[in-house]
């Protein structure tokens, strides 16, 4: 019996460790709680490889080299910590809900995924609602997967590393943060 709730107890902190994607401030209701996704499966360093067609910001707030502060949780340990921007990009960003493509439960209000990353997007804005297909691949089964418009935001992404506040690897060539999740140090 001490085992087996030993094994539960253990269990239900693993899985309170997977980071949430809502980067408001305020504790999630009962409905957020669902929309809720352990980013445990998210690829947090990339090769730094863009995709095709994305330009880089001509005019960025923040700059190749900048240092700035992130304002997001869309990993636990990113919130508060320092981040070296590594890449600018002009681009519409948007917010998507998923059912990856390897099983498991819907991802809701996935965030980010940019205009290049979703098959056949073209040059005009996706409204929400609309219907895609992902070519993002940030985390386990996205690529591939059908996907709904939650959101959409005109904006500059950013490419950053940064270590985690919590401590543990540096994570490299982040995929996204908008400018309205970065603050001047």
């Amino acid at each position: 019996m001490k085992k087996q709730l030993f094994i539960l107890g253990a269990s239900v902190i693993i899985g309170l460790s997977g980071c949430g994607n809502d980067s408001s401030h305020e504790k999630p209701s009962a409905d957020k709680k669902e929309s809720m996704h352990d980013h445990s499966e998210m690829n947090h360093s990339s090769s730094g490889e863009v995709p095709k067609g994305l330009k880089k910001a001509e005019n960025p707030t923040y700059k190749v080299g900048d240092k700035a502060v992130i304002k997001a949780d869309h990993m636990k340990g990113m919130n508060g910590a320092e981040a070296m921007i590594v890449g600018a990009y002009d681009t519409t960003a948007y917010t998507v809900s998923y059912t990856p493509k390897t099983g498991g439960k819907k991802v809701k209000n996935h965030k980010w995924v940019i205009q290049e990353e979703i098959k056949g997007a073209g040059n005009e804005q996706l409204k929400p609602g609309s219907e895609v297909t992902l070519e993002a691949d940030h985390m386990k089964g996205m690529k591939g997967a059908k996907a709904t418009i939650d959101s959409a935001e005109k904006t500059t992404v950013y490419m950053v590393d940064y270590a985690p506040t919590i401590g543990g690897e540096k994570v490299k060539n982040h995929k996204w943060v908008t400018e309205s999740e970065l603050s001047a140090k």
